[in-house]
């Protein structure tokens, strides 16, 4: 059975170092082959945005956006929580293209199966 790495990022440039070691979590296990699910909440919603994640600066720490593309591209979903998303006026149309809203319902879903993962920055 493979293994899927669910990871929800709960910080943004609030955090900025808990938010970069979350999605440098998930790109590293996307290039290594791992099921990933990136589930953004709070300020790191902001980083579904176009051009949002380039804004984010922290020293000696990758690129979000390279993060973001590297996630992507080794299959790996994003997904915006519904909550987050209304309370900062979020729709569906204005995400990144790879990344969707869904509620906590999905966060759930994707972290009970056996065979998961499941971790919190």
């Amino acid at each position: 059975m493979a293994k899927k790495l669910v990871i929800k990022v709960t910080a943004g440039a609030d955090a900025p170092e808990r938010c970069s070691q979350g999605f440098t979590a998930a790109a590293v296990a996307a290039a290594s082959g791992v099921e990933v699910s990136l589930y953004l909440t709070g300020e790191s919603t902001w980083f579904a945005l176009p051009g949002r994640a380039a804004e984010f600066e922290l020293p000696h720490a990758a690129p979000l956006p390279d993060l973001i593309d590297g996630i992507l591209a080794g299959g790996g979903t994003i997904t915006v929580c519904s909550q987050c998303a209304a309370r900062r006026g979020i729709e569906e149309k204005d995400l990144i293209k790879g990344a969707r809203i869904a509620g906590m319902q999905m966060f759930v879903s994707e972290i009970m199966p056996d065979g998961v993962q499941a971790l919190v920055y």
